[in-house]
Order: C-alpha cells, then structure tokens, then sequence
C-alpha cells in the first residue's frame, strides 16, 4: 500500500500523503508518530462545505479505531468551484506501521449532504519524513 491516496467523489477530489517523524516517535515505549497532509479540491461547479470527518485507523496488529468530529484542524472550509483546502495532522500508533481511510461529510450550498471519500493510505516507518 502507498503512503499517499486520492479518491474523488461528487467532484471533490480528496489528496493524502503520509509520512513517518522519527524525532517524535520513541519506538522503546512503541509509539511511532505519523503526520499526513490532505489537500480537498472542489472540482466541481456547486459549492460545498466540510461539516464533519471520520477517519478509520488501522494498526500494524489489525487493530481499528474510528474518530469522528466535527470539521478538520478546527475549520469547516467552505469551498467554491476550483478551490482548495490543506491541511497537515497527525497520527500516532502503537506499531512501526499501519493504514488510514475515511470520508469527510461534505453538504452543498442546497443542503444535500454527501461523503466525500478518503482513499486508504499507509503510515508506514520506512517512509521518513524529509
């Protein structure tokens, strides 16, 4: 599996990228700590906004859990046709490896309410932070 992902859904194009901080992981208490970068682009012609995420996080022994909340880095971006919004977060688990997917709950200026998909990506400790 790649450290990046994209996946598109109702003309919103959803870009991950993940990479292992060795600075900030201290493997002899098993914690790796992972950051990614999601790029969401509205492709489209109707505006929609960002309401809510849910992120299903995978470790390296199967291990699931999911995170719900409302917005992303503590913004709900409303994006027109051809905007962008980008953010980096963060990840830690308790294994060198481990998987990410999910959606972000997006609604349109109308009112409809959609999920917009996240692509599983892997957080992975040979793919170092440069």
């Amino acid at each position: 599996m790649s450290t990046s992902s994209e996946a598109t859904t109702r003309a919103v194009h959803v870009r991950v990228r993940s990479r292992y901080l060795p600075q900030r992981s201290d493997p002899a208490s098993k914690e790796w700590f992972f950051i990614y970068t999601v790029r969401i682009t509205n492709t489209g012609e109707e505006t929609v906004q960002l309401v809510s995420r849910h992120w299903i996080i995978t470790d390296g022994a199967g291990r699931t859990q999911h995170v719900r909340g409302p917005g992303v880095v503590g913004a709900q971006p409303v994006l027109e046709q051809g905007q962008a919004f980008e953010y980096t977060s963060f990840c830690p688990l308790p294994t060198p490896s481990g998987q990410m997917s999910g959606s972000f709950q997006m609604v349109t200026k109308d009112g409809a309410p959609f999920d917009a998909e996240v692509a599983a990506f892997a957080l992975s400790e040979e793919m170092e932070f440069s």
